[in-house]
């Protein structure tokens, strides 16, 4: 690689196409501008919007105290569009990475604290139950209607705490099995009360998450409630929807859902705003500088620099690859960053005019297979919730073969867990059951009840039947994953456990998770950087992420109203 950032030796590296950005990462700091630094240049096209009398003066615009952000290396120009690629009709995170981030507060740079960012400062009680957060006073929305704690009341009390949306109150939301209450003290300041210390909860904020208070505009979005409209079925039947929760989030989306860039006419506080939207059959995504984003740099320019933002939408990777490699995007890690692509990606760097950097990954490891240990079948329910079965299984895989013949020898095995960087890393955690031992992985699985085999060598269950299950992949998403699985069923053939490697497209792969309709299915472990704020490896939380166990996940969730009670 060119330029190396922060490489972990321990796991091997994402990679990140990068051409000519010079100017465009910043820094948020938490001063004001001083009054010989007041807010004072914006980009071309909205000085003349401006001259033309269709835009108020960017004093009008931006709040008394804007946040200032401190460019990385100098400060920039404006101009230009920055071009991105999505796969498909449901890579809604490849935009929200790039645009979407924009909440109560945020992380900085080095990922180690929460910093001010639509809030400007906040108080939190001793005991750690209630968080009053004082916002920037004259922020607006992207339509010129200003940001208050109206707004955020009805985010989460009206929204967000609403069964017919939520169906559950997020879990960000909630502490001790209780929700967040929200209360507006003036129009700049908000208090949340939790029934107990949320210790957390700044860090949560600052996740993607955790966005759920700045999410809606309420003088738009709440045309769509029937709590203000009580005509409002008549906008579902317009809309040929069934029920005013489908219109909610036709209209305003969700943090995780393509639908949060499928309207124009939504009002956001992110810096671009959406031209042209991310719905189906489209083969590109718009977005354009929002002329009310809150955000300086230190000689007082409002910020975004870069005019407008082009997402064009691949069917498959081979073709984000093809455009990485003549330099049709100008920054892009998401699908083209896999070790396979590596060589690929080197030799065509002068061709496409591109340079490559190596990046500590977020993600805690490649690949990750997760058991169905709350499976429908008593039978591989009881399998898999075995302890015994999941460690055989394990010293089952020859994790060095996958390494070689799958990612050219550039990793290690590991566990899921913490990574090394990070204060949690247990040594033995990480590496136990990882090495190659067949002998030892056949005899754990005679102990725990399955010694009995049929004519070909496969193990039975204590009925006679055969252990066989299916191991859900995406191929068009992660196609190293498939190779990895195909070497995984051979090595359990070793041992006598039968399997099929199971290629679907994504939308089947997440219906079989959420109806708890799979055996087992494979992911990237996530939680590399830090697993308090993305534990769903470790313990059930993510209703679609904690893969081994779905209905705990519902369980937790929805405190105890549906779902399955762990043991």
């Amino acid at each position: 690689m060119d330029e190396k950032l922060s490489a972990s030796p321990h796991v091997f590296a994402r990679r990140m196409v990068l051409k000519g950005l010079a100017g465009v990462a910043a820094l948020p700091l938490a001063v004001r501008l001083a009054h010989a630094q007041a807010a004072k240049g914006e980009a071309p096209d909205l000085a003349q919007l401006v001259k033309d009398g269709k835009l108020p003066p960017l004093a009008e615009r931006l709040p008394a105290n804007p946040l200032v952000v401190q460019p990385l290396t100098k400060v920039g120009t404006y101009g230009g569009t920055l071009h991105r690629g999505l796969r498909g009709s449901s890579d809604h995170n490849g935009i929200l990475r790039v645009v979407g981030n924009q909440g109560l507060v945020r992380w900085d740079l080095g990922f180690t604290k929460a910093l001010p960012n639509l809030a400007e400062s906040w108080d939190i009680n001793p005991d750690g139950t209630e968080f009053v957060f004082h916002l920037r006073k004259g922020t607006k929305w992207s339509d010129g209607h200003p940001f208050t704690a109206d707004d955020i009341v009805f985010s989460i009390e009206d929204c967000a705490k609403n069964s017919e949306l939520y169906g559950s109150v997020p879990s960000q939301l909630t502490i001790a099995g209780k929700p967040v209450v929200v209360s507006k003290i003036d129009d700049a300041t908000v208090k949340f009360t939790f029934a107990s210390a949320y210790a957390t909860y700044l860090e949560t904020l600052a996740t993607p998450l955790g966005q759920h208070p700045t999410l809606f505009a309420k003088h738009y979005a709440s045309q769509f409630h029937p709590k203000y409209n009580d005509k409002v079925d008549d906008l579902v039947k317009q809309a040929n929807l069934q029920k005013w929760s489908d219109l909610f989030r036709a209209k305003n989306g969700d943090i995780e859902i393509p639908q949060r860039w499928g309207n124009p006419e939504k009002p956001t506080l992110d810096p671009w705003v959406v031209v042209e939207p991310y719905v189906g059959g489209t083969t590109r995504v718009v977005m354009k500088r929002n002329p009310y984003f809150w955000q300086v740099d230190t000689e007082g320019n409002q910020l975004p620099y870069i005019d407008e933002l082009y997402f064009g939408i691949s069917q498959d990777v081979e073709s984000l690859l093809l455009d990485a490699i003549s330099g049709k995007l100008d920054i892009q890690e998401r699908h083209v960053n896999l070790l396979q692509n590596k060589p690929t990606l080197s030799q065509n760097r002068e061709k496409g005019g591109y340079r490559l950097i190596e990046l500590e990954p977020s993600a805690a490891q490649q690949c990750q297979i997760y058991l169905n240990i709350c499976h429908k079948d008593p039978k591989l329910k009881a399998f898999f919730g075995k302890k015994e079965v999941r460690q055989a299984l394990s010293l089952g895989i020859d994790r060095q073969e996958i390494i070689e013949l799958v990612y050219f020898g550039q990793s290690e095995p590991y566990q899921a867990g913490p990574r090394p960087s990070h204060p949690w890393y247990h040594e033995t955690l990480a590496r136990q059951f990882t090495e190659l031992d067949a002998d030892k992985a056949g005899a754990m699985l005679d102990q725990a009840g399955y010694d009995k085999k049929d004519g070909n060598g496969f193990r039975l269950h204590p009925d006679g039947s055969k252990i066989f299950f299916a191991i859900d992949v995406i191929p068009t998403l992660y196609a190293d994953l498939v190779d990895v699985l195909e070497l995984v069923k051979r090595h359990w053939a070793a041992i006598g456990i039968d399997v099929k490697v199971n290629t679907i497209e994504r939308a089947l792969y997440y219906t079989r998770g959420d109806s708890n309709d799979h055996d087992a299915q494979v992911w990237p472990g996530p939680g590399g950087l830090d697993p308090m704020f993305d534990p769903r490896d470790f313990f059930a939380q993510h209703p679609q992420g904690s893969r081994y166990a779905i209905p705990w996940t519902q369980w937790y969730v929805s405190n105890g109203q549906s779902g399955e009670e762990p043991p």
